[in-house]
């Protein structure tokens, strides 16, 4: 069968995994200040609509527990086909809601699919991509959540402007099947992971994979030679070392690099994403605004997410792992803190905002406007930093033998901390108002210190020298000293290649 070569390309349908995540958020946040949705479901407070937000995040943390084990047992590409499967009956299920707890019941389904895809798209495209655009390839999944977040935004906007009754909500979550079809035919025209095919034996097929992507066919590419050499060492490491099991994450050698991927996956989440993305609507309906104008401001606010991150994704392998995370949660920091003391001076309590119960706090004028530009503020400054290198971080620090648990416990991570945000922050709007700033800027203090002292770099560097990378005792802050391995590799094998063309036409000459 004919399979995709091209790296972009991949990357282009491969990521559709990352645009059901984005799917699926925007697919609940266009709808919880409509009328048709709200009346529909009988009005749900802040308790029960966080329970219906987070529901979705509950399905993906089990669906990511899982991931691990799908993948190495059947495979990258296969998983990602079983995923994509059930992802549409999710769909199919939340477009037939007829209540509460059918909804809810449809959102955990799809959100299993996003658990798998979620997790194991950023390992299938970190063991395809070439070193030297790792980044920039798994970072594609990032920016394809943001493009689904806009695309059934502005679906949802459609549907809520242009079909009346509960068959606008139900057109907009039946689109939603879409996507998860495309991908699913899309992946009988992948090629599978040749580092998992590797770690099958089936070296025959690991190594015409590696040519096919690195080196357009040529098995005897200096790059594919010397990537190969290095994936065979990983496996027989991987090899001599005992089946794994979860726990396992958690040993002597391997705790530092399952640390960094759950906690990056934690942190990420910790920054105060979910406020800007599940709940931008109540941000706006506080300052002031309402109708037609609060969904087009939030749209707004998704185009400059999905800029941002566009803009980052060429030039981050160069930028760094480091700098962008610290970046970000410094400047993060800061845009919370004004914002809380902006809706704290500015602002008043109300019984509620627009007969909006679950909203308490209201802060109009110019004040209004001013937390709105720093909410974009905020979005954009994501989108340049953590929302697409944290994913890149995780898949990239695990070895082989746990690449696929370890970054399925990684994603895991983040969806169980995305599940106590989703329920957290609408009653947080509710009951402490702008001190749900103070926490998210207490946040990315603490993620300051942590990135600082316990990431190394792994930017720009093969995946296994990343493991020497996190087997020396350099400490993170210098990991840049550390030589290009890969880099040296390749320029031996050139020179042992020349050496032997010139003693062969030495030889020719002699005779």
């Amino acid at each position: 069968m004919y399979c995709i070569s091209n790296i972009y390309a991949l990357a282009a349908f491969g990521t559709i995994g990352g645009a059901l995540f984005g799917f699926d958020v925007s697919s609940m946040s266009a709808w919880i200040g409509v009328d048709t949705y709200t009346e529909f479901f009988n009005k749900p407070d802040s308790n029960l609509q966080g329970g219906i937000t987070a529901s979705m995040s509950a399905g993906s943390f089990a669906g990511s527990i899982l991931a691990g084990w799908l993948s190495d047992i059947l495979g990258r590409r296969y998983a990602l086909m079983i995923a994509s499967v059930v992802w549409i009956i999710g769909a199919m299920v939340q477009t037939s809601a007829q209540n509460v707890t059918h909804l809810v019941a449809g959102r955990v389904v799809s959100g299993l699919a996003v658990g798998v895809t979620s997790s194991q798209t950023c390992v299938y495209l970190s063991e395809l991509a070439p070193a030297r655009i790792r980044g920039r390839v798994v970072g594609i999944q990032q920016w394809a959540i943001e493009w689904g977040i806009l695309i059934m935004y502005l679906i949802a906007y459609g549907c809520a402007v242009g079909v009346s009754g509960p068959a606008a909500f139900r057109v907009c979550w039946g689109v939603q099947a879409v996507p998860g079809l495309i991908l699913l035919i899309a992946l009988f025209f992948f090629p599978e992971s040749p580092r998992w095919l590797a770690s099958k034996e089936r070296w025959e097929e690991a190594l015409e994979t590696l040519a096919m992507l690195h080196g357009k066919g040529n098995r005897n590419d200096p790059v594919v030679q010397v990537e190969f050499e290095e994936v065979q060492e990983a496996v027989r490491l991987a090899h001599e070392s005992k089946d794994i099991s979860f726990l396992a994450l958690f040993g002597p050698r391997v705790w530092k690099r399952t640390m960094c991927g759950m906690s990056v996956q934690m942190w990420q989440q910790l920054l105060g994403g979910n406020v800007a993305m599940y709940y931008v609507v109540y941000i706006f309906e506080m300052a002031g605004m309402t109708g037609n104008t609060t969904l087009w401001s939030s749209a707004i606010q998704y185009v400059i997410f999905l800029v941002t991150t566009g803009v980052m994704l060429p030039i981050i392998d160069r930028v760094g792992r480091r700098s962008l995370l610290l970046i970000g949660a410094v400047t993060c920091m800061i845009v919370h803190f004004i914002i809380a003391a902006v809706m704290a001076s500015k602002g008043h309590p109300v019984p509620d905002v627009n007969g909006n119960a679950n909203l308490t706090w209201e802060i109009k004028g110019n004040a209004g406007m001013a937390v709105i530009a720093f909410s974009y503020i905020f979005t954009g400054i994501y989108g340049f930093t953590w929302a697409p290198t944290a994913w890149i971080y995780a898949a990239e620090v695990f070895p082989l033998k746990y690449r696929a648990k370890g970054v399925g416990v990684s994603a895991a991570t983040n969806w169980i901390f995305n599940f106590a945000l989703a329920y957290f922050v609408a009653p947080a709007f509710h009951n402490i108002q702008w001190k749900t700033y103070i926490i998210f800027g207490v946040f990315c203090a603490a993620m300051t210190i942590h990135v600082f002292f316990m990431y190394p770099e792994t930017s720009g560097r093969t995946l296994e020298e990343i493991d020497l990378v996190f087997e020396t005792d350099v400490k993170p802050w210098r990991t840049n000293q550390i030589g290009d391995k890969f880099g040296e590799e390749i320029e031996r094998h050139k020179e042992t290649v020349d050496s032997k063309k010139a003693g062969g036409a030495t030889h020719e000459e002699v005779v």
